[in-house]
């Protein structure tokens, strides 16, 4: 089975804000990780796939939405099955995915 790719710049090319009620075109973390991430990774986990983000093709990120998006998921879904099951591509900012498995082992679960 083929892994699902979920591509940041798909939702926006500027992520801004962590969440949702700091503005209705924020494209905050919350909105994608409720709505596109959170998603795709249950799809992957139930069909023992891998879910590929790819990081390139955007502005940046503030380390607000990127916590926001990967330690939330993380909270919810524990570290390790995080881990496990999202696998990440930047060429254009390698040390992204250094610092998002960070916010991963560093959130503690709700």
């Amino acid at each position: 089975m083929d892994n699902i790719i979920i591509k940041v710049c798909d939702f926006s090319k500027t992520p801004g804000s962590r969440y949702r009620d700091e503005g209705k075109k924020a494209h905050s973390g919350q909105e994608f990780r409720e709505e596109i991430l959170e998603p795709s990774f249950k799809i992957a986990m139930a069909n023992n796939q891998k879910l590929l983000v790819d990081l390139d093709g955007t502005i940046g990120y503030g380390t607000s939405w990127l916590e926001e998006v990967f330690g939330g998921l993380a909270r919810a879904y524990g570290n390790e099955k995080v881990l496990k099951t999202i696998d990440f591509k930047s060429e254009e900012e390698d040390y992204l995915i250094d610092d998002i498995k960070q916010y991963i082992k560093h959130a503690e679960i709700q």
